[in-house]
Order: C-alpha cells, then sequence, then structure tokens
C-alpha cells in the first residue's frame, strides 16, 4: 500500500503540468479524480490478474505442504484481491485529491 502510493504520488507530481493544461481547459475536479484513481487500479487489476494466474499455478505444488487446507480456496483468491482492490483506493485517495487541486497557473509555471 506504501510502494502504491509513493508510485501514484510520484506520477501525479510529474503529471502537474498536464493536469494544470487539463484544469485550464475546463476538467472538472471530478473528471481529474477518476482519472487518477483509474490510473490506480488499473495498475491494481493488472497485478490480480498476473498475481492471481501465478497463485493458481504454483498452488498445487504446494498441496503438500497446506495441512487440512485445499491449495485453491476462491474464499481466499476473492478476500485477497477485496483486500489489496481497498488497499489500492485508499492508497490512490490522497494523489487524486492533490491532483483535483492543482492550480493551472502554478503548474504551467512549474517547468
Amino acid at each position: 500500500m506504501i510502494g502504491l502510493y509513493g508510485l501514484m504520488a510520484y506520477t501525479v507530481g510529474q503529471r502537474t503540468r498536464e493536469i494544470g493544461i487539463r484544469v485550464a481547459l475546463g476538467a472538472e475536479p471530478r473528471s481529474i479524480g477518476r482519472l487518477v484513481l483509474r490510473q490506480g487500479l488499473g495498475l491494481t487489476v493488472a497485478g490480480l490478474v498476473v498475481g492471481l494466474g501465478a497463485a493458481l499455478a504454483v498452488a498445487p505444488l504446494l498441496a503438500s505442504q497446506l495441512a487440512g487446507l485445499e491449495p485453491i480456496d476462491p474464499v481466499s483468491f476473492v478476500a485477497t484481491a477485496v483486500a489489496l482492490s481497498g488497499a489500492t483506493l485508499v492508497a490512490a485517495i490522497l494523489p487524486a485529491r492533490r491532483a483535483t487541486r492543482v492550480d493551472p497557473l502554478l503548474a504551467l509555471r512549474h517547468e
């Protein structure tokens, strides 16, 4: 969660000029926030697809080490996906809020 927050904060910082131009051209803060949140959730979806695929591939190999548990437990996989998605949402909210407050004049002077 901390790593994703750092990545999102860095990305918003790098895109300050672009976000300032969007705001100057009339973009609403809601659309700017959605843009940042969509980017963070897109990274999460990609990570979940790769991670769940790898977990499903490796689970039968670990079956001997899981005492009393099924190697492929749908409840565990869904709970993990939901928890990671929630953590992503929390980690992306602060950078998204910062992006919605970009002053276009300062953003264009930034570089």
